[in-house]
């Protein structure tokens, strides 16, 4: 049986992984301004962040339409795996489940499951390179959204950021978490809820005490052990490096993977913003 893997652009696989014949990836897009920036392959990190840098108001996502990931899902395949944004934090998951009823009115023998990650970035890459991993050992349909649905409820994901401007600006924050990191010079150690809104997981004085106290968590974390680590990182390369050689001397992950981040990503996690997720 054929497969793919549908990931909507907050999905930060790697340049390399996305050429891979079992990917596809539905783009969301972004405003700063009047500028539209379409998150694909031609997207330009650099020209975002100065984009957003310049521009006083806060920028916009708008999630793939439902005709999107229709598109998507008229490739041949016969086993459709789709990863999605966490619902609480984006409309993707409900477009594309949309477009899954759509899909199965004209095609009721399909087979199409929606995994709302319950994350983003680096939790939506474990996710897919999962699915990968499983349907590629040949494992039928069912069970591999069963051991993935599994999967998705067991992780845990972080992020450390140099500036909470985007989330502020968007909503994303508590006005209580937004007045602490406007008021008092600290780095807010940030995680995901198991429902998938975004919590506070701890503070420190600096972006480097931040990442050692996420590290300490992990490490804490007996279910860590053998699993995945995806790291990903928004222009700074050092820190993902710095926050795997600490997880790698403190840890005991089996592989750890790191990648840029997409456009939806930039906008949240800003110029030397750090995801990671096991």
């Amino acid at each position: 049986m054929s497969f793919k893997i549908i990931v909507d652009s907050c999905c930060d696989l790697t340049p390399a992984q996305l050429r891979e014949e079992c990917f596809l990836s539905v783009p969301l897009r972004i405003q700063v301004g009047s500028h539209t920036v379409v998150d694909d392959a031609s997207f330009d990190q650099a020209d975002l962040l100065w984009r957003m840098k310049e521009c006083q108001s806060a920028p916009k996502t708008a999630c793939p339409s439902p005709a999107q990931y229709l598109d998507a899902f008229d490739c041949g395949a016969d086993d459709l795996y789709v990863v999605t944004l966490s619902a609480l934090l984006s409309g993707s998951h409900n477009a594309a489940a949309q477009a899954r009823l759509l899909w199965l009115e004209e095609h009721p023998n399909a087979r199409v499951h929606i995994f709302n990650s319950c994350s983003a970035s680096a939790g939506e890459v474990l996710v897919a390179l999962k699915i990968q991993e499983l349907a590629c050992s040949g494992m039928d349909f069912t069970t591999v959204v069963s051991h993935v649905s599994r999967y998705i409820n067991e992780m845990e994901t972080y992020f450390v950021l140099e500036t909470l401007d985007n989330l502020k600006k968007n909503g994303r924050l508590t006005k209580t978490q937004a007045l602490v990191t406007s008021t008092l010079k600290i780095k807010l150690l940030m995680g995901a809820t198991p429902e998938g809104e975004i919590c506070k997981r701890g503070q420190a004085l600096s972006v480097k005490q931040a990442l050692s106290k996420m590290v300490s968590l992990m490490a804490a974390d007996p279910k860590h052990a053998g699993r995945r680590l995806a790291i990903t990182h928004c222009n700074c390369l050092e820190r993902a490096f710095y926050l795997k050689e600490l997880a790698l001397k403190q840890c005991r992950f089996e592989q750890v993977v790191i990648s840029d981040t997409g456009g939806i990503a930039t906008v949240y996690a800003n110029d030397g913003g750090v995801v990671a997720a096991y």
